[in-house]
């Protein structure tokens, strides 16, 4: 009777607390196990619950607590719920039963195997969207339609959904150009290069990109280290009214929500599959307003596209679903044995940018040569270049400063150019014997970038020194570890002690012999493929 009692008194309101507790972007609610209310609803550890507060409803998973830290009329907020409701010491929080959602019977149906039309994603992606979708029926969902699960008109429904569920922007002004890397190569930090190019040519590209799902940096991660990325809509309109484009994360302008639903739960799973990555990039692609787009996929041993039967298998998917939404899809195989820059994390890719835009001579050549094939490749799909003269057309617009000048400019824009952060801790990883670098194992370096701090820590990942087929002698560095605390630099050098080596040394060749280091590309060669 005192249960019901205080049930009615509350009305299902309990005061909120700020739990100061972070969940990352999914809503927790904590409460007492024998409250009034969790005793009055039923609530079970784990329950999808709604939140209600100052006009906002949003969804919740719920943790019953058995402690004296919470009292029996609080209820505790994580800093996800906390920051969505807007919520002030001393408000009250409504706590109900969340309404039953009939889209997830899609996940259960493609847990079975069954094709999902669009009506059928359409629906579930809505939910997904709207924060309705808990984690663990989204890891359902992703892990269903991983391993090649997804069919073509489901990939095209897929995409259209998650466009047709956000904000979608349009232009005044035609070509409107993009560019996207498939990932897999640490340091490839190209867009940070190419976009001043193209727009100071005088092409519009508004640049939306993604944070790390798997890697130690994404594009938006290394330019947040440069200026603010956080754009809304109105804020991106009037940087690419200014300046012709701009490099901001797609997260913050709701194009393409569901993405960034899908990307939270595919990162602890470490989980990218072909489908849903072919749907992340053009539905973002699509929502941003662009109309003609190049695809950097590069193709290496130990990167994510491993073979150009592969790379052509999702060339063809790229160009098809991109055709089906409206998209004139390029693709562009480019090598991928080995990272590009020398930098491995959001700072320290950063520092490898600058050093390109201000055409230093220690400046990585790689970074350069692919940036400007880029530009030079988007610079005549534009038709401000004419065939096989884009990358003359590029070179000459980074070389006289213009592109330079043009980044500051979208900084400015942006919110300020700043300097990017230092790490406080810093171990170099020797070679272990004389010799020549014959392998060089991205997945290695990245996960040792990773265990280092990043992309959590801007300043935290790694230096590499060589490249494939470098003389190196016994001692002399391969790479440097970066991070902002011991403790993470000893984790990730016990990573780097524990397994094969990420930088392979290997004896001498013989006089006259062949061998893969002897083969490796120069630097500054840089060339691509075009596919299918």
């Amino acid at each position: 009777m005192n249960d019901v009692n205080g049930y009615v008194k509350s009305g299902g309101r309990l005061k909120a607390r700020r739990a100061g507790i972070d969940t990352y972007q999914q809503p927790v609610v904590y409460m007492r196990r024998d409250c009034a209310v969790c005793r009055a609803e039923g609530f079970e550890a784990q329950a999808q619950v709604e939140l209600v507060a100052n006009g906002h409803q949003v969804p919740a998973l719920l943790n019953r607590v058995d402690a004296e830290w919470l009292a029996h009329d609080e209820a505790a907020l994580s800093e996800a719920a906390w920051g969505l409701l807007g919520l002030a010491d001393g408000d009250e929080v409504l706590v109900r039963h969340a309404t039953p959602l009939e889209s997830l019977r899609f996940v259960r149906a493609k847990v079975y195997g069954r094709k999902l039309d669009y009506p059928s994603m359409r629906a579930l992606i809505d939910d997904i969207s709207r924060g309705r979708v808990s984690d663990l029926h989204l890891a359902a969902f992703v892990t269903a339609c991983a391993g090649g699960r997804l069919d073509a008109q489901e990939v095209v429904a897929l995409t259209r959904a998650m466009v047709d569920v956000g904000e979608r922007l349009s232009w005044p002004m035609s070509p409107v150009m993009d560019k996207h890397c498939v990932g897999g190569l640490p340091g490839n930090r190209t867009t940070l290069i190419v976009v001043p190019i193209v727009t100071a040519c005088g092409v519009v590209m508004p640049k939306t990109s993604s944070r790390a799902i798997t890697s130690p940096a994404g594009t938006a991660d290394t330019m947040e280290t440069l200026a603010p990325v956080a754009l809304d809509i109105a804020t991106m309109r009037r940087v690419v009214e200014r300046e012709g484009g701009c490099i901001a994360w797609g997260g913050s302008a709701r194009l393409s929500p569901a993405d960034d639903m899908l990307i939270r739960v595919e990162r602890p799973l470490d989980l990218d599959s072909e489908a849903q990555l072919v749907a992340s990039v053009l539905s973002k692609k699509a929502a941003v307003g662009s109309e003609r787009v190049l695809i950097d996929l590069p193709v290496g041993p130990t990167a994510k596209v491993r073979s150009s039967a592969a790379a052509q298998s999702l060339a063809a998917s790229l160009i098809e679903v991109g055709s089906a939404i409206g998209l004139q899809v390029q693709v562009l195989e480019t090598d991928g044995r080995q990272p590009v820059g020398r930098g491995i994390g959001p700072a320290l890719e950063a520092l490898d940018v600058m050093a390109v835009l201000h055409r230093h001579t220690e400046a990585p050549q790689d970074l350069r040569e692919r940036s400007l094939l880029l530009a030079g490749t988007l610079l005549e799909m534009a038709g401000r270049a004419g065939p096989g003269h884009g990358l003359a057309l590029a070179t000459r617009t980074l070389d006289s400063g213009l592109a330079l000048a043009k980044f500051i400019a979208l900084c400015e824009a942006q919110g300020g150019l700043r300097e990017p952060p230092r790490a406080a801790h810093s171990a170099v990883v020797a070679a272990p014997a004389t010799g020549r670098v014959g392998a060089i194992d991205n997945r290695r370096l990245a996960r040792a970038a990773k265990l280092a701090g990043a992309p959590r820590d801007p300043a935290a990942g790694a230096v590499i020194h060589v490249r494939l087929g470098d003389a190196v002698a016994a001692g002399e560095p391969l790479f440097t570890l970066h991070a902002e605390a011991p403790g993470e630099l000893a984790y990730a050098l016990a990573y780097v002690n524990a397994q094969e080596a990420a930088i392979v040394v290997i004896d001498p060749p013989d006089s006259g012999a062949d061998s893969a280091a002897d083969n490796a590309p120069a630097a500054a060669a840089e060339t691509g493929t075009y596919l299918p």
